[in-house]
């Protein structure tokens, strides 16, 4: 009893911030005609132009994409990979467009090996782009303003300059040694080849000369043109692995995306090869427990939470890959209620599960597949402490569109790791991403490195409809965090009542007792709690057996006390109509609405 009402204590102490309706850093953007909730204001301010031009959300989520490649070259852009989720008001219906790009064709298990890995930098790092063909495919299908308006405000950018954020002059810091390994890089990226400061006006004609190119020629110059070319040559100068004819061959597509009912909702998630189900299955188990019961934030409800996660990438790691490649992959099984509630068995409400989960079986609605076996702490835990462990945390970049004819769209897109590859094409002034670390070199493995496959990806935007009209976008960067930020932000709405600002703030966990995404795809064994959660219930997650490294910050972006990952969140009043809007307190996420 004694232990309970301690609990009971330290969830209304987290909760005190929240109990009067007000979020603490910043208000609910709110909007009727149109909202763009974006990672720089500036990319929220080219969506917002084009919504109040009279396009619609696909051309808007165009014109932020292409705003990403000038203003956060370390994280996002034209060199990258993108998911688009979007819920089309004509035709009442999700779609999804999948522009994540495949190994090279000469990028074989034997090469890597032999290299003896897969590098985080350099020529041998890049998969095809595909996120500026996915960008162009969504707006062919349901956008109404042509690509050259739409990469306008961009060009401009580009070409004038803008100033460096505080964000984004960290990420040229910390980016430094990998930039300046490359001297095409070192001229477009650094300033007499040390990193741009705050506040320092950043021009790239080279940039802006592509740009222009892609804006009168079209997006197929990207593959088939001379924007193909520049980046083949390149790539063959510096012994990469990329050809002009990996990039001439290559198509997005638009594929079925990935859904569940949760309660009254139903819930959208990125198809694979994304790593989107993940959330799903974790909604799932979750589901057949009454976590209002918990309260928000209690040791017990981040318990459960944080079980639920590991089980769900337990299942990710064992079957999601490419489905070009895995044509099997048991999708139905996996987001069954009833295999739901067979995973659900193993969660114990005093114990965590010790290190990574077993993966289940789905195909026989079992809760551990054969030969695998579950485990658990059978002692409390020391409490962790030390340095953040912050690293190069500037990949990726997502984004939120309402518009005033119904439609939401959610997007995320990256070119990994901090300036991906760190290679910048000569003459062209874009980075081509890192993502062939996201391939295992294991025989067996789902995701075995295969020339022509895609990764597995962890970027995974999300929608909601209620009643079957849309309710709620969101998306964040962040790896492996991806899918924790996000389901903790969700059910902050959805299970507590939180309007979407005080939910993408209120402080999250995060796991590592999983195998983690980025090669060696090795599995840790912690739960990462910011110390403002930390001193109400870190002993009580201890308690639990689960291994808590306390951070002075809230993890990955370690730049505030609390918060969900750098969600962002746009909520449909289902009585009103009336656009919601909220970032977390992370990156320079920004909301614009009119």
């Amino acid at each position: 009893m004694k232990r309970w009402i301690l609990s009971f204590a330290a969830a209304c102490a987290v909760l005190c911030a929240q109990s009067e309706g007000r979020p603490h850093w910043r208000t609910v953007v709110l909007g009727t005609h149109g909202m763009v909730a974006a990672e720089h204001p500036l990319e929220a301010r080219a969506g917002l132009r084009v919504l109040e031009s009279g396009g619609n959300a696909i051309d808007a989520a165009v014109a932020v994409f292409y705003m990403t490649t000038v203003v956060e070259q370390h994280q996002a852009g034209i060199g990258g990979d993108a998911f688009i989720l979007a819920y089309i008001a004509k035709e009442k219906k999700v779609v999804l467009f999948n522009g994540t790009g495949p190994a090279p064709r000469m990028a074989t298990l034997d090469f890597y090996r032999k290299l003896g890995g897969i590098p985080e930098a350099g020529p041998y790092s890049s998969t095809v782009p595909g996120a500026v063909a996915g960008f162009e495919l969504a707006r062919r299908r349901y956008g109404t303003l042509g690509h050259a308006k739409l990469i306008a405000d961009a060009i401009q950018v580009a070409a004038e300059g803008h100033p460096l954020t505080h964000w984004s002059a960290s990420n040229y810091r910390s980016g430094h040694a990998k930039i300046s390994a490359f001297p095409s890089s070192v001229r477009v990226l650094l300033h007499d080849g040390k990193p741009y400061e705050p506040g320092e006006v950043v021009v790239q004609p080279d940039l802006a000369r592509t740009l222009r190119t892609l804006a009168s020629e079209g997006p197929q110059a990207f593959y088939r043109g001379m924007v193909a070319k520049m980046t083949a040559d390149f790539y063959g100068r510096e012994k990469g692995l990329i050809r002009f004819e990996d990039l001439s061959s290559f198509e997005p597509e638009e594929a079925s995306s990935v859904k569940i009912s949760y309660k009254d909702y139903e819930v959208y998630q990125s198809a694979p090869n994304s790593q989107g189900i993940t959330l799903l299955m974790a909604l799932n188990v979750l589901e057949g427990i009454d976590l209002r019961n918990f309260r928000h934030n209690s040791a017990d409800y981040l318990h459960v939470v944080t079980e639920a996660l590991k089980l769900a990438f337990a299942d990710r790691n064992q079957y999601i890959a490419d489905p070009r490649f895995v044509k099997d992959i048991p999708v139905d099984g996996l987001l069954s209620k009833e295999y739901a509630a067979k995973r659900r068995e193993l969660i114990r409400p005093g114990r965590a599960i010790r290190g990574a989960a077993p993966p289940g079986d789905p195909r026989r609605k079992e809760a551990v597949l054969a030969g695998r076996a579950v485990a658990y702490e059978d002692q409390a835990q020391p409490l962790l402490s030390g340095p953040e462990k912050t690293g190069a945390q500037g990949e990726t970049s997502s984004f939120s569109i309402a518009d005033r004819f119904g439609n939401l769209v959610s997007v995320t897109h990256s070119v990994n790791a901090t300036f991906g590859s760190g290679m910048v094409v000569e003459g062209g002034g874009y980075v081509l991403n890192d993502r062939m670390p996201y391939f295992s070199l294991e025989d067996g493995d789902v995701n075995v490195l295969q020339p022509g496959k895609r990764p597995r990806h962890t970027i995974n935007p999300a929608l909601a409809l209620k009643n079957g009209r849309p309710f709620l976008a969101w998306n964040t960067p962040g790896g492996d965090n991806q899918v924790q930020a996000m389901l903790q932000a969700f059910l902050s709405v959805i299970e507590f009542g939180f309007n979407v600002q005080q939910a993408v703030e209120a402080p999250t966990v995060t796991s590592t007792s999983f195998g983690a995404s980025m090669y060696p795809q090795k599995a840790g064994n912690e739960l990462s709690v910011p110390k403002s959660l930390a001193d109400h219930l870190g002993a009580a997650l201890a308690a639990k057996g689960h291994r808590v490294r306390v951070t002075p910050m809230q993890q990955p972006y370690g730049q505030q006390p609390s918060g969900a990952g750098a969600v962002k969140m746009i909520l449909i009043d289902p009585r009103t109509g009336v656009m919601h809007g909220g970032v977390s307190p992370a990156k320079d996420n920004y909301v614009l609405a009119w």
